[in-house]
């Protein structure tokens, strides 16, 4: 068994908690991608896995092994770091090669796995080139190929890609995919591109302020948010969160009024509910056909497609995503807006808690 089990993990700095009560399980062979902003513990939680980090609390399991005290060394880890960590006076190959001779594996093994790894990542040819000589994503790409070529269990990431340009990076996650396919490994990967999240994690899990506030497949996080910080966080432009009063079970926006469904009506304990719904569900429409009505205040054109920031009033103002091709606005036009109900969030407002989350598994 390959798996890893948080138990009511906690770490503690200088008597302050920056990783609260972590419990959750990543799957043998799972592709799991811990997100969140700066601070939010997920490099501190890699590190714990890495045997780099003590832990104040709690019960960490590598299969069926209690690690708490087990030596990183002992780990039987391949990890990549942010800041690279080789060997500044020995060169590309002897880098990567470095922990396979101290397997004493056969020489001709070794070579097989060091030219795979080389030709992945594009590095033939920098074989002999010092490590001093290398752009950082070049050095990136090293520390990536050194990890490989262990074909370890377990395969930690600490931001492996955020040294490379724009087009390696794409090319790198499709190769990474690739890798721990081919391999079957367990990969934690750390990172705080939402995009490496959604295209990399079979499972991602989002932390802030070191909790753990979801731990789901992409679209599940995407589509149904746990909480207000994950529908903030997650997407570009993130959700449009709108905070509403119920009335007798129903709710209005624009022209608009909903009857609640009833498991919203059963778990909201406050008439303040916040509408969430993102900016692709929502639909230009002639103004007279309109749910909403709003001006348009900002455009971001992203090739065909435009993101228009709108505000109905103090209350409801957000962005609508649409294809440039089809919808010409400009700054100060008047929008016809419309959505499907059943696009939208429900979240309590005082708690958070999206009141139809519901984890998979």
């Amino acid at each position: 068994m390959h798996n890893i089990v948080f138990n009511k993990v906690s770490k503690t700095y200088h008597e302050k908690e920056i990783i609260k009560q972590l419990s959750f399980e990543i799957k043998e062979g799972e592709r799991v991608v811990l997100l969140g902003p700066s601070g939010s513990g997920k490099s501190t939680t890699l590190r714990m896995i890495a045997g780099l980090e003590d832990i104040s609390d709690g019960e960490l399991y590598m299969g069926e092994t209690l690690i708490n005290d087990v030596p990183a060394g002992d780990r039987n880890i391949a990890m990549v770091f942010q800041n690279y960590a080789l060997f500044p006076h020995f060169n590309v190959w002897d880098n990567i090669v470095f922990g396979l001779k101290l397997q004493n594996l056969p020489e001709s093994e070794i070579k097989e796995r060091a030219k795979a790894a080389i030709e992945m990542l594009y590095l033939k040819g920098y074989e002999n080139r010092l490590i001093q000589s290398l752009s950082g994503g070049q050095k990136q790409r090293v520390a990536l190929c050194r990890a490989i070529v262990k074909q370890s269990p377990y395969f930690l990431l600490d931001e492996p890609l955020a040294n490379l340009d724009a087009q390696l990076r794409q090319h790198a996650r499709q190769e990474l995919i690739k890798i721990h396919e081919s391999c079957n490994s367990t990969m934690i990967y750390v990172t705080h591109d939402q995009v490496e999240a959604m295209t990399i994690g079979q499972r991602i899990a989002i932390l802030h302020e070191g909790v753990l506030q979801q731990f789901d497949r992409p679209e599940i996080v995407y589509d149904n948010p746990a909480n207000l910080f994950v529908a903030s966080f997650i997407g570009t432009p993130a959700m449009n969160l709108w905070p509403l009063i119920t009335n007798n079970g129903q709710v209005t926006i624009g022209s608009s009024t909903l009857e609640l469904p009833p498991y919203v009506k059963e778990k909201l304990t406050t008439p303040a509910l916040t509408v969430g719904i993102r900016p692709e569900k929502l639909r230009l429409v002639p103004v007279e056909r309109a749910m909403l009505h709003g001006e348009c205040q900002y455009i971001e054109n992203i090739g065909n497609i435009q993101n228009c920031l709108f505000q109905v009033n103090d209350m409801i103002k957000g962005f609508i995503q649409f294809s440039g091709l089809e919808n010409k606005i400009n700054i100060g036009d008047s929008l016809g807006i419309n959505f499907n109900w059943n696009d939208a969030c429900f979240f309590d407002s005082e708690t958070g808690i999206n009141l139809n989350s519901k984890q998979s598994h």
